[in-house]
């Protein structure tokens, strides 16, 4: 019994020295990668977009917490500013009246465009009237002069024959009557000439008045294009500060999830300062970093798979997208299966479509494969380096 014992317990020690012995063995000479193969380390990483302020004004709300998914669109957090919402308080007013003092011109210019030319034929025929009677008087005049001129050739001839007493008195009172009353008829037309003058230069002082009236419907018409313009003017006024006020609404600019909410309700915030960072998973992709060599044999679409420490038999399929012009130190927070620290290059693999196991910040391997194929399906195929 005793024999068989120590039988089984050295085949056992056997065994482990064995084991022992192939796992140092594998540890001294690890298996390499397929030359096809390039291996890298990074972090998922993105591209962060910052949803700033455009104005300043009070945070009145975030409607947001971290990690929250967005649309395009979505209202992030409200700002106030009492003083847009009286500018367009009192631009509406201005409005207002502006189109108050409109109105009352288009009635000006409605009056005026009836009573204007109605003032204008008025005068017009004022004067006619006027100069007709003055032709009708001056005609009169010539008539009288001319039987003054008979009456007094009638008195001459009377006194000369009362000098000689062939006539009664009487007969040279009457003819001496005659010239006086004709006398004072013209001296009458006369004085209605006069008149007639004044009034006539009253009739061109009213037609002249009445003309320059017309000038009021183009005065009018030239206000009412300069208010209307006015209205204009400020009614992009108040669309600017429309446009302001809706600045305050800040939204997303795109679909995605927010990563780190800044800014607190009640702050008072300035122009350009940020309220929340977000980021679109479209844009997540794994930064490796690969030395000279391994570099050298890459190219631009080339296909990669990603793998996360968490799920090692998870191949996430990519591609890659950029290759880093200048070398660099490989970052210190950047987890590599390798302690080298030697100067790289920085290469990323997209995801060809959005996966929601790749989370911004998370260390994850990638794996290119130069020939387009072959690509590993589980971490545990690549030996450790």
């Amino acid at each position: 019994m005793k024999i068989i014992t120590k039988y089984w317990l050295g085949i056992t020690l056997l065994i482990l020295v064995v084991a022992a012995s192939v796992m140092i063995y594998i540890k001294l000479n690890p298996k390499d990668l397929p030359s096809y193969l390039i291996e890298g380390s990074g972090r998922i990483d993105g591209d962060l977009v910052n949803l700033n302020t455009k104005y300043p004004g009070r945070l009145e709300e975030i409607f947001v917490e971290d990690g929250m998914p967005v649309t395009k669109g979505t209202i992030i957090a409200k700002l106030n500013s009492e003083e847009f919402k009286a500018q367009k308080r009192s631009v509406e007013r201005e409005i207002e009246a502006k189109y108050k003092e409109l109105e009352a011109y288009k009635t000006d210019l409605e009056i005026s465009k009836v009573i204007i030319p109605q003032l204008l034929e008025k005068a017009k025929n004022s004067l006619k009237v006027k100069e007709a009677q003055k032709r009708e008087l001056s005609q009169n005049i010539a008539l009288q002069k001319a039987l003054l001129a008979q009456d007094e050739r009638d008195l001459k001839r009377l006194e000369n024959l009362y000098s000689q007493n062939l006539i009664q008195k009487e007969m040279l009172e009457k003819g001496k009557l005659k010239y006086d009353i004709d006398l004072h008829k013209l001296e009458a037309l006369q004085q209605k000439m006069l008149q007639i003058d004044e009034a006539i230069k009253i009739a061109k002082s009213d037609l002249r008045d009445a003309q320059a009236t017309q000038k009021k419907i183009y005065v009018l018409k030239h206000n009412i294009e300069a208010l209307k313009d006015g209205i204009k003017a400020l009614e992009a006024k108040k669309d600017q500060i429309e446009a302001i006020l809706a600045e305050m609404m800040l939204r997303s600019p795109i679909d995605g999830f927010i990563v780190e909410k800044i800014a607190n309700t009640g702050e008072v915030v300035g122009t350009g300062m940020p309220i929340v960072t977000l980021i679109d998973p479209h844009t997540l992709y794994l930064k490796i970093f690969l030395d000279t060599i391994q570099n050298g044999k890459i190219k631009l679409h080339d296909k990669a798979v990603i793998f996360l420490d968490a799920l090692p038999n998870y191949p996430i399929k990519a591609e890659v997208v950029r290759i880093a012009q200048k070398a660099e130190f490989t970052p210190k927070e950047v987890s590599v299966r390798s302690d080298r620290i030697q100067r790289v290059f920085a290469v990323y693999l997209k995801p060809l479509k959005v996966d929601p196991l790749l989370k911004l910040g998370i260390p994850a391997i990638g794996v290119i494969s130069l020939n387009g194929k072959d690509l590993p399906k589980s971490l545990n195929e690549i030996p450790v380096q």
